[in-house]
């Protein structure tokens, strides 16, 4: 099944229902009806069978429909992260090559800056702020009849290229066929327990797996999606009260700024089934989340660009901090550190795998021939993640395998350190992180966001006597320096960034 064919199935069953509000409001037979005008104005504008279509775009309505556009075609939807350097955009744009590149007034600035290295790409701006020879989204499309396709699109057709976030080098893409984005949504599906007509909101943004994912997966269950253009606690519980909505699928930093709202639990009232992904959610949240919405389904779901599930934890509400058992169409293993490939004994640390066999799955990277050779290897995608299986068989993801911190000759990772610390009264946020010491090797070094700045220093004072006498944080794990700072550096997708706190 390919992804439009999806969406038009959808507004078959369910013409009437409502598939798309927050700034846009479109039932599925309007929401496929534009679609095709979309895609046929693509077509008009050169876009053929696996073109790339860049979207530098705010979280929208333009956004998600021309997506599901490009699906129609058997394009490629190139969502690139508008949170990028200027130079970081430029070589994505130059490095997939497209054939039409989609603006709109949050990137107009940045557009004009780095269109040049897309050389000879139709622009479209949805806005009254267009760079320089770009044609108007809208007037292009209302030109175009809304009648279905008649173009084919297999499984292995080219779905969508994600672009990485590039922290430790430049970004890669990651490309994604037909077969990956609708098992990986069906898979969604399943793991979260989403219903017929479920609403999501949709605050991730769509550069990136969970927006799409909460996109598609909503698609295929005849759900609605409520976009949120930019995400801020105030507008993400106005939408969540308006349009009541039922399933949240977030990063745990999203969680934390709308429960401290206080109005989750009112605005929240229809929700009932809680996701979250991209880093670590800490006891302390997951026990404020069960009391605020007391979700009937409270899932971590972890997995990647290239390979969409590794785990599913079920029970994210009583065992927080859990990746739980592969999921449903996912293998996974531990790996030695050492060499990469010797299988690891339990309760022991390796890396963890994940099998290539799977229909979520990638192929490769896009032109890196580079990060193949490192990243796949025997069928399996090393995910430079460290994990440990506990007795129960779950997987907990420990940390990374550049992360890893050495002091005294004992391994600690940043991870448990973190979930010791948010359990003090006196902690807002955290990171752990190795730095050079002459003693040790590595100092096990916390940055902390107090929740009181006042006084940084009688806040660091308590904190040092807490994980003294009352954490049980082992002493080779405690951190030997502490260091307040106003916030955790992080990507767009919640997970730290922790080499801007090694680096300086």
């Amino acid at each position: 099944m390919d992804i439009g064919r999806a969406l038009s199935w959808t507004a078959e069953r369910f013409p009437e229902r409502v598939g798309i509000a927050g700034t846009q409001r479109l039932t599925y037979r309007q929401w496929d009806a534009r679609t095709n005008q979309i895609a046929r104005a693509l077509l008009d504008a050169g876009v053929r069978r696996g073109s790339r279509v860049a979207l530098l775009l705010s979280n929208s309505e333009v956004l998600a429909s021309t997506h599901l556009a490009c699906q129609k075609l058997g394009a490629t939807s190139t969502p690139l992260n508008i949170r990028l350097a200027a130079n970081e955009l430029s070589y994505c744009l130059g490095d997939s090559t497209p054939t039409v590149v989609v603006t709109d007034d949050s990137t107009a600035a940045l557009a004009g800056e780095i269109l040049p290295a897309a050389e000879g790409a139709v622009v479209w701006h949805a806005g009254d702020d267009a760079p320089a020879g770009a044609l108007g989204y809208e007037p292009v499309v209302a030109q175009q009849p809304d009648g279905a396709l008649d173009l084919a699109v297999g499984d292995e057709d080219a779905s969508v290229m994600l672009y990485t976030s590039g922290t430790t080098g430049r970004p890669k893409g990651v490309p994604r066929t037909q077969r990956n984005e609708f098992s990986a949504s069906v898979a969604h599906v399943m793991q979260t327990g989403t219903r017929s007509a479920e609403v999501t909101l949709g605050a991730m943004p769509m550069y990136h797996t969970m927006g799409l994912r909460s996109l598609l997966s909503t698609v295929v269950v005849g759900g609605t999606f409520v976009e949120i253009p930019r995400f801020t606690p105030a507008r993400g519980i106005e939408l969540i009260a308006q349009e009541q909505v039922t399933s949240l699928y977030l990063v745990p930093t999203a969680f934390w700024s709308l429960d401290d709202t206080g109005e989750l639990a009112t605005a929240g009232s229809k929700v009932s089934r809680l996701a979250y992904a991209g880093a670590a959610m800490t006891s302390t949240l997951a026990t404020r989340l069960n009391e605020t919405v007391r979700p009937e389904v409270f899932v971590n779901h972890y997995g990647s660009s290239e390979v969409y599930t590794f785990s599913i934890e079920e029970r994210a509400g009583e065992k927080p901090g859990s990746a739980g058992r592969p999921g449903m169409f996912s293998r996974l293993r531990l790996a030695s550190v050492d060499d990469g490939e010797s299988s690891v004994a339990p309760g022991l640390t390796g890396e963890i795998l994940a099998s290539l066999a799977s229909d979520e799955a990638f192929a490769g990277y896009w032109h890196r021939p580079d990060a193949d050779e490192k990243s796949l290897r025997g069928g399996w995608y090393h995910t430079g993640d460290l994990g440990v299986i506990d007795e129960e068989g779950d997987l907990w993801v420990v940390g990374r395998v550049d992360d890893m911190i050495v002091t005294g000759g004992e391994n600690v990772h940043p991870v448990e350190v973190e979930d010791v610390l948010t359990r003090s009264a006196d902690v807002a946020e955290c990171a752990v992180v190795g730095l050079p010491d002459e003693k040790w090797g590595q100092a096990v070094t916390a940055f902390v966001v107090f929740r009181d700045r006042s006084d940084d220093d009688a806040a660091i004072g308590r904190l040092e006597q807490w994980l003294r006498n009352d954490s049980g944080i082992s002493d080779y794990k405690r951190p030997k320096r502490i260091v307040a700072i106003d916030e955790v550096p992080k990507n767009p997708v919640g997970k730290i960034l922790r080499r801007k706190l090694t680096d300086g």
